[in-house]
């Protein structure tokens, strides 16, 4: 991907369309719609607000925002359809949050297999293991996302983990 830092969105205002912008730079296929980011760009973002089977935040943010092949998902909890936060383990809280995951990933049009990153917050590390059980469950050997683990000093509702996620294409 390439970086454009030194246009500035004003330069860009200023071309009259994408193709007069490709041919100013030679036509180099470098700087076709799906190959650049232009920072301050038109980069069409697509904010995911409500989704079925998954209950409204309590706090002003999207579900997701896709951002061109990328879908950005925001943390979810073990929270059942009216919003209440659902105690369990902390296997069984992160399948729930799993599934809020999904479904939120499908309303932006993307599947649990476009999945290619997952954050998770654990209040006790000690229960690792025990999700890693159900991460090899969820995502077949060879397709698992990268992920990255945190030992968070509190959750919202009191949770035991907090999963959020990138889904590319």
């Amino acid at each position: 991907m390439l970086i454009l830092s030194d246009l500035t969105l004003p330069a860009l205002e200023r071309a009259q369309s994408r193709d007069l912008f490709l041919r100013n730079h030679g036509g180099d296929r470098r700087w076709s719609e799906d190959n650049y980011l232009l920072r301050g760009s038109d980069m069409r973002r697509r904010y995911i607000v409500a989704v079925e089977g998954v209950p409204p935040s309590p706090s002003p943010i999207s579900n997701a925002v896709v951002v061109g092949n990328q879908c950005w998902i925001s943390g979810q909890l073990s929270v059942g359809d009216d919003g209440a936060y659902i105690p369990g383990s902390t296997a069984e809280e992160a399948k729930r949050a799993f599934a809020h995951v999904f479904r939120i990933a499908e309303a932006a049009g993307f599947s649990a297999a476009d999945i290619v990153y997952v954050d998770l917050a654990f209040i006790d590390l000690a229960d690792v293991t025990d999700v890693n059980r159900l991460f090899a469950e969820l995502f077949p050997e060879g397709q698992r996302p990268a992920r990255t683990i945190c030992q968070a000093a509190m959750l919202p509702f009191g949770g035991r983990i907090k999963v959020q996620a990138v889904a590319a294409r």
